[in-house]
């Protein structure tokens, strides 16, 4: 094996954006199904770790790019969604489901069929729809902190126009200056990196497993791995979907006890790992999602630090920056759902009951949204 300098150098920029641009949606959902702050971050290292093996084992087995990711759609649709009636535990019992499917989609083709099946609009449209709330996070910065908000939202539109990938970076380090000084002189941040993992064991509901597990499974597939294929193919690499998919659902189970929601295909990441500029030799782009697996696990490592600033940070100022990573995937959801005009009428009724927040039988919006969405859609075709 002969070492790539290229390569080096777009794994780690690779690793620094895929973590820096969404581990503050990945926080935001943990503790809005009722993480504390030690589950917290046991989850956001184990997810983190996680992905960061996977992808070394996937791109050293294979000897292809082939980047992962934790599902940032997923955190989004955790953070949009009602906490679980038992808590942090039924969670993580939806986390271990969802990881489940992953493998069986993997090892069972039908099932991979079956997801590929749902109409894309719909399945955008729910997407957009997780990611709406969080997405007006920004604004309501802006009204709640005016300076705070402009100033992370001005550092996210300037370092956009010169390198789009840097934006979310950007905004989070004009938040961190922020709220390292705005923070109290007697706060403590201090204590041991590597947070100590928590064991929590699952429990299971039908409410959890329909309105948690079932959508985050389709968002991380539809959202995740299905376009991470297709970034793989679109730079001429052609591996086997399911055995990639079974790893990460692996790898998915591994993390869950932890509190780690869903290991993925990367599709952006993946995009900066295969890709030419990454390495002119397609035989050796595959040390580039090695090495953002690496940086991945170092990231991991350094979860402690992470997630005790942001438990001393406003609760705004993060919520706006996850707002910002996320408003790429909300435009391009959004444009896809909308995109067919026979599909138009069942998308959008698919978007405003997933956004609505209904949780009914403690089942969350998105569960209701695809089934409203495909009910219009039947009836529709009926006519």
């Amino acid at each position: 094996m002969r070492f790539s300098a290229p390569a080096l150098a777009a794994g780690l920029l690779a690793g620094f954006v895929g973590y820096s641009s969404s581990f503050a949606v990945v926080l935001q959902g943990l503790t809005a199904m009722g993480a504390g702050p030690a589950e917290a971050a046991s989850g956001l290292s184990a997810v983190t770790v996680a992905m960061g093996l996977c992808g070394v084992l996937l791109s050293c087995w294979r000897r292809m790019p082939i980047s992962v990711a934790w599902s940032t759609p997923g955190a989004a649709l955790l953070a949009a969604s009602a906490m679980p009636a038992g808590g942090f535990p039924e969670a993580v019992g939806a986390f271990l489901a969802c990881g489940g499917l992953i493998v069986l989609a993997g090892l069972w083709p039908p099932l991979g069929r079956w997801v590929a099946a749902i109409p894309p609009a719909l399945a955008n449209a729910m997407l957009a729809g997780v990611l709406f709330g969080l997405c007006l996070a920004p604004v309501k910065a802006v009204v709640v902190a005016p300076l705070a908000g402009l100033a992370i939202i001005f550092a996210w539109a300037v370092m956009g126009r010169a390198n789009r990938l840097l934006a979310v970076p950007a905004a989070v380090l004009v938040a961190a200056i922020l709220i390292a000084y705005g923070l109290d002189p007697g706060t403590q941040l201090g204590g041991a990196a590597w947070p100590m993992p928590v064991l929590i064991a699952p429990q299971f509901s039908l409410a959890a497993l329909a309105g948690i597990a079932l959508p985050l499974f389709l968002v991380t597939m539809a959202s995740q791995n299905i376009p991470g294929m297709a970034v793989l193919n679109g730079n001429g690499y052609r591996p086997a979907p399911g055995p990639l998919f079974a790893v990460t659902g692996l790898f998915s189970l591994l993390a869950a006890p932890f509190g780690g929601h869903a290991v993925n295909l990367a599709a952006i990441t993946a995009a900066l790992c295969a890709n030419p500029d990454a390495e002119p030799d397609p035989a050796r782009r595959w040390q580039a999602a090695a090495w953002a697996g690496v940086v991945y696990c170092v990231f991991g490592l350094l979860a402690g630090i992470a997630t005790r600033f942001v438990a001393a940070a406003p609760p705004v100022l993060v919520q706006a920056v996850a707002g910002l990573a996320l408003l790429g995937a909300f435009g391009g959801a959004l444009q896809a759902a909308l995109n067919d005009a026979k599909e138009r009428e069942a998308a959008v009724i698919t978007f405003l009951v997933t956004a609505s927040g209904l949780t009914v039988f403690g089942i969350s919006g998105a569960f209701w949204g695809l089934l409203a969405g495909g009910a219009m859609r039947l009836l529709a075709r009926t006519r």
